[in-house]
Protein backbone atom coordinates (compact mmCIF):
# COMPACT_ATOMS: atom_id res chain seq x y z
CA UNK A 1 0.00 0.00 0.00
CA UNK A 2 2.89 2.34 0.70
CA UNK A 3 4.15 1.86 -2.87
CA UNK A 4 0.70 2.70 -4.24
CA UNK A 5 0.53 5.74 -1.96
CA UNK A 6 3.95 6.99 -3.08
CA UNK A 7 3.02 6.49 -6.72
CA UNK A 8 -0.05 8.64 -6.22
CA UNK A 9 2.00 11.35 -4.56
CA UNK A 10 4.62 11.33 -7.34
CA UNK A 11 1.92 11.32 -10.02
CA UNK A 12 0.22 14.30 -8.42
CA UNK A 13 3.46 16.22 -8.02
CA UNK A 14 4.52 15.36 -11.57
CA UNK A 15 1.31 16.85 -12.87
CA UNK A 16 1.06 19.98 -10.73
CA UNK A 17 4.60 20.70 -9.50
CA UNK A 18 5.56 22.70 -12.64
CA UNK A 19 2.53 24.95 -12.17
CA UNK A 20 3.25 25.39 -8.46
CA UNK A 21 6.91 26.13 -9.18
CA UNK A 22 6.05 28.76 -11.79
CA UNK A 23 3.59 30.46 -9.45
CA UNK A 24 5.99 30.49 -6.54
CA UNK A 25 8.91 31.71 -8.63
CA UNK A 26 6.86 34.48 -10.21
CA UNK A 27 5.60 35.49 -6.79
CA UNK A 28 8.96 35.29 -5.00
CA UNK A 29 11.26 36.49 -7.78
CA UNK A 30 9.32 39.07 -9.80
CA UNK A 31 10.83 41.39 -12.32
CA UNK A 32 12.67 44.40 -10.95
CA UNK A 33 9.76 46.72 -11.73
CA UNK A 34 7.43 44.50 -9.73
CA UNK A 35 9.95 44.26 -6.91
CA UNK A 36 10.21 48.04 -6.79
CA UNK A 37 6.42 48.31 -6.73
CA UNK A 38 6.19 45.89 -3.83
CA UNK A 39 8.87 47.77 -1.91
CA UNK A 40 6.96 50.99 -2.48
CA UNK A 41 3.78 49.30 -1.36
CA UNK A 42 5.39 48.37 1.97
CA UNK A 43 5.98 52.05 2.57
CA UNK A 44 2.37 53.08 1.94
CA UNK A 45 0.36 50.57 3.95
CA UNK A 46 -2.10 51.58 6.63
CA UNK A 47 -0.97 50.63 10.12
CA UNK A 48 -3.96 49.66 12.22
CA UNK A 49 -4.48 52.18 15.04
CA UNK A 50 -7.96 51.02 16.01
CA UNK A 51 -8.84 52.08 19.55
CA UNK A 52 -6.22 54.83 19.69
CA UNK A 53 -6.90 58.57 19.69
CA UNK A 54 -5.81 61.24 17.25
CA UNK A 55 -4.48 64.58 18.57
CA UNK A 56 -7.26 67.18 18.54
CA UNK A 57 -4.95 70.17 19.06
CA UNK A 58 -4.18 70.42 15.35
CA UNK A 59 -4.90 73.49 13.22
CA UNK A 60 -5.87 73.19 9.57
CA UNK A 61 -7.31 75.63 7.06
CA UNK A 62 -10.76 74.96 5.65
CA UNK A 63 -11.97 75.49 2.08
CA UNK A 64 -12.98 79.06 2.93
CA UNK A 65 -9.51 80.01 4.11
CA UNK A 66 -10.46 79.93 7.80
CA UNK A 67 -8.05 78.37 10.29
CA UNK A 68 -9.91 75.73 12.30
CA UNK A 69 -8.94 73.43 15.12
CA UNK A 70 -9.67 69.75 14.53
CA UNK A 71 -11.33 69.72 17.94
CA UNK A 72 -13.98 72.19 16.70
CA UNK A 73 -15.01 69.72 13.99
CA UNK A 74 -15.36 66.69 16.27
CA UNK A 75 -18.87 67.23 17.65
CA UNK A 76 -20.18 63.88 16.38
CA UNK A 77 -18.78 60.78 14.64
CA UNK A 78 -16.42 61.70 11.82
CA UNK A 79 -15.65 60.03 8.49
CA UNK A 80 -12.08 61.06 7.74
CA UNK A 81 -10.80 60.79 4.18
CA UNK A 82 -7.08 61.40 3.50
CA UNK A 83 -6.48 62.48 -0.12
CA UNK A 84 -4.51 65.00 -2.10
CA UNK A 85 -6.37 67.43 -4.32
CA UNK A 86 -4.22 67.10 -7.44
CA UNK A 87 -4.61 63.31 -7.48
CA UNK A 88 -5.53 62.26 -11.05
CA UNK A 89 -7.83 59.33 -10.21
CA UNK A 90 -8.19 57.27 -7.02
CA UNK A 91 -8.75 60.20 -4.66
CA UNK A 92 -11.46 61.55 -6.95
CA UNK A 93 -13.06 58.11 -7.12
CA UNK A 94 -13.05 57.88 -3.33
CA UNK A 95 -14.68 61.30 -2.93
CA UNK A 96 -17.24 60.46 -5.59
CA UNK A 97 -18.10 57.26 -3.70
CA UNK A 98 -18.59 59.27 -0.51
CA UNK A 99 -20.90 61.71 -2.30
CA UNK A 100 -23.00 58.88 -3.71
CA UNK A 101 -23.18 57.07 -0.37
CA UNK A 102 -24.52 60.19 1.34
CA UNK A 103 -27.68 59.80 -0.76
CA UNK A 104 -27.94 56.08 -0.07
CA UNK A 105 -27.60 56.17 3.72
CA UNK A 106 -30.38 56.93 6.19
CA UNK A 107 -27.91 58.63 8.51
CA UNK A 108 -27.72 62.34 7.78
CA UNK A 109 -24.48 64.33 7.55
CA UNK A 110 -24.53 67.18 10.00
CA UNK A 111 -27.01 65.36 12.24
CA UNK A 112 -25.53 61.88 12.68
CA UNK A 113 -21.98 62.35 11.45
CA UNK A 114 -19.55 64.75 9.80
CA UNK A 115 -17.12 64.25 6.95
CA UNK A 116 -13.61 65.66 6.97
CA UNK A 117 -11.52 65.39 3.83
CA UNK A 118 -7.96 66.58 4.33
CA UNK A 119 -5.05 66.83 1.93
CA UNK A 120 -1.76 65.21 2.93
CA UNK A 121 0.03 67.40 0.37
CA UNK A 122 1.24 70.52 2.15
CA UNK A 123 1.32 72.32 -1.21
CA UNK A 124 -2.47 72.17 -1.57
CA UNK A 125 -4.25 75.46 -0.86
CA UNK A 126 -7.78 76.40 0.27
CA UNK A 127 -8.70 77.48 -3.27
CA UNK A 128 -8.11 73.95 -4.51
CA UNK A 129 -10.01 72.53 -1.55
CA UNK A 130 -13.02 74.73 -2.35
CA UNK A 131 -12.89 73.71 -6.00
CA UNK A 132 -12.97 70.04 -5.03
CA UNK A 133 -15.79 70.58 -2.55
CA UNK A 134 -17.97 72.26 -5.18
CA UNK A 135 -17.36 69.42 -7.64
CA UNK A 136 -18.49 66.70 -5.25
CA UNK A 137 -21.31 68.70 -3.70
CA UNK A 138 -22.97 68.70 -7.13
CA UNK A 139 -23.19 64.88 -7.05
CA UNK A 140 -25.19 64.86 -3.80
CA UNK A 141 -28.96 65.03 -4.31
CA UNK A 142 -29.77 65.54 -0.65
CA UNK A 143 -29.58 68.97 0.89
CA UNK A 144 -26.89 68.81 3.53
CA UNK A 145 -25.42 71.53 5.78
CA UNK A 146 -22.45 73.18 4.14
CA UNK A 147 -20.23 72.61 7.16
CA UNK A 148 -21.09 68.89 7.38
CA UNK A 149 -18.37 68.09 4.83
CA UNK A 150 -15.16 70.04 5.33
CA UNK A 151 -12.18 70.10 2.96
CA UNK A 152 -8.97 70.94 4.80
CA UNK A 153 -5.39 71.82 3.96
CA UNK A 154 -2.50 72.12 6.40
CA UNK A 155 1.19 72.53 6.96
CA UNK A 156 3.65 69.65 6.97
CA UNK A 157 3.78 69.30 10.77
CA UNK A 158 -0.01 69.10 11.23
CA UNK A 159 -0.35 66.68 8.32
CA UNK A 160 2.39 64.42 9.70
CA UNK A 161 0.89 64.34 13.18
CA UNK A 162 -2.53 63.44 11.83
CA UNK A 163 -1.37 60.85 9.30
CA UNK A 164 0.94 59.26 11.88
CA UNK A 165 -1.93 59.07 14.35
CA UNK A 166 -4.19 57.19 11.93
CA UNK A 167 -1.33 55.03 10.60
CA UNK A 168 -1.64 56.42 7.07
CA UNK A 169 1.66 56.13 5.19
CA UNK A 170 2.30 57.73 1.82
CA UNK A 171 5.23 58.51 -0.43
CA UNK A 172 5.78 61.33 -2.85
CA UNK A 173 6.82 60.30 -6.35
CA UNK A 174 7.47 63.28 -8.58
CA UNK A 175 4.41 65.52 -8.53
CA UNK A 176 2.17 62.71 -7.30
CA UNK A 177 1.89 60.33 -4.35
CA UNK A 178 1.71 56.61 -3.81
CA UNK A 179 -0.77 56.06 -1.01
CA UNK A 180 -3.44 53.76 0.42
CA UNK A 181 -7.13 54.38 -0.26
CA UNK A 182 -9.21 54.17 2.88
CA UNK A 183 -11.65 56.00 5.11
CA UNK A 184 -11.12 56.24 8.84
CA UNK A 185 -14.19 56.47 11.06
CA UNK A 186 -13.71 58.13 14.45
CA UNK A 187 -15.84 58.89 17.49
CA UNK A 188 -16.52 62.46 18.58
CA UNK A 189 -13.61 62.36 21.03
CA UNK A 190 -11.13 61.37 18.29
CA UNK A 191 -11.02 57.63 18.93
CA UNK A 192 -10.28 55.51 15.83
CA UNK A 193 -13.25 53.15 15.48
CA UNK A 194 -12.85 51.47 12.12
CA UNK A 195 -10.99 51.58 8.81
CA UNK A 196 -13.15 51.24 5.72
CA UNK A 197 -11.12 50.41 2.58
CA UNK A 198 -11.97 52.82 -0.21
CA UNK A 199 -12.48 50.19 -2.89
CA UNK A 200 -16.21 49.56 -3.49
CA UNK A 201 -17.60 51.34 -0.44
CA UNK A 202 -20.85 49.89 0.84
CA UNK A 203 -23.60 51.80 2.69
CA UNK A 204 -23.85 49.02 5.28
CA UNK A 205 -20.15 49.28 6.19
CA UNK A 206 -20.40 53.01 6.82
CA UNK A 207 -23.74 52.64 8.62
CA UNK A 208 -22.22 50.13 11.03
CA UNK A 209 -19.08 52.22 11.47
CA UNK A 210 -21.11 55.36 12.29
CA UNK A 211 -23.26 53.41 14.76
CA UNK A 212 -20.14 52.05 16.46
CA UNK A 213 -18.55 55.50 16.52
CA UNK A 214 -21.62 57.01 18.15
CA UNK A 215 -21.16 54.50 20.99
CA UNK A 216 -17.38 54.76 21.05
CA UNK A 217 -17.20 51.05 20.28
CA UNK A 218 -14.41 49.80 18.01
CA UNK A 219 -15.41 47.54 15.12
CA UNK A 220 -13.79 44.99 12.90
CA UNK A 221 -11.63 46.26 10.09
CA UNK A 222 -10.80 44.49 6.83
CA UNK A 223 -7.70 46.46 5.87
CA UNK A 224 -5.55 43.40 6.63
CA UNK A 225 -7.49 41.48 3.97
CA UNK A 226 -6.85 44.33 1.58
CA UNK A 227 -3.10 44.11 2.23
CA UNK A 228 -3.12 40.35 1.68
CA UNK A 229 -5.14 40.26 -1.51
CA UNK A 230 -4.21 43.50 -3.21
CA UNK A 231 -1.00 45.00 -4.50
CA UNK A 232 -0.45 48.61 -5.45
CA UNK A 233 -0.17 49.24 -9.17
CA UNK A 234 2.04 52.34 -9.52
CA UNK A 235 1.18 52.74 -13.20
CA UNK A 236 -2.58 52.70 -12.68
CA UNK A 237 -2.15 54.16 -9.18
CA UNK A 238 -4.66 51.76 -7.71
CA UNK A 239 -4.90 48.50 -5.81
CA UNK A 240 -5.22 45.44 -8.01
CA UNK A 241 -6.09 41.86 -7.14
CA UNK A 242 -2.87 39.85 -6.75
CA UNK A 243 -3.90 36.77 -8.75
CA UNK A 244 -0.45 35.17 -8.55
CA UNK A 245 -0.32 35.24 -4.80
CA UNK A 246 -3.90 34.05 -4.33
CA UNK A 247 -3.44 31.29 -6.94
CA UNK A 248 -0.29 30.05 -5.26
CA UNK A 249 -2.01 29.92 -1.88
CA UNK A 250 -5.00 28.04 -3.30
CA UNK A 251 -2.81 25.44 -5.02
CA UNK A 252 -0.66 24.92 -1.93
CA UNK A 253 -3.77 24.45 0.20
CA UNK A 254 -5.17 22.01 -2.35
CA UNK A 255 -1.89 20.07 -2.32
CA UNK A 256 -1.93 19.90 1.47
CA UNK A 257 -5.56 18.75 1.48
CA UNK A 258 -4.85 16.07 -1.14
CA UNK A 259 -1.86 14.79 0.83
CA UNK A 260 -3.94 14.55 4.01
CA UNK A 261 -6.66 12.70 2.07
CA UNK A 262 -4.14 10.14 0.76
CA UNK A 263 -2.57 9.70 4.20
CA UNK A 264 -5.95 8.92 5.72
CA UNK A 265 -6.84 6.45 2.97
CA UNK A 266 -3.47 4.79 2.39
CA UNK A 267 -4.47 1.70 4.29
Amino acid sequence: MRIVFLRRIFAFLGKYLPIITILLISSTYPLKAHTDAMEERKEVIIEDRTGKFIPLDLDFTDENGKVVSIKELFKKPVILSPVYFSCPNVCNLLLEEIARLIDKMEAEPGRDYSIITFSFDENDKPEKALEKKRIFQKIIKKKIPDDSWKFLTGDRESIKRLTDAIGFNFKRKGDEFIHPVSLVVLSSDGKIIRYVPGKALLPFDLKMAIAEASEGRTGATINKVLLLCYSYDPQGRRYVLNITRIGGVIILLSLAGFSIFLLRNRS
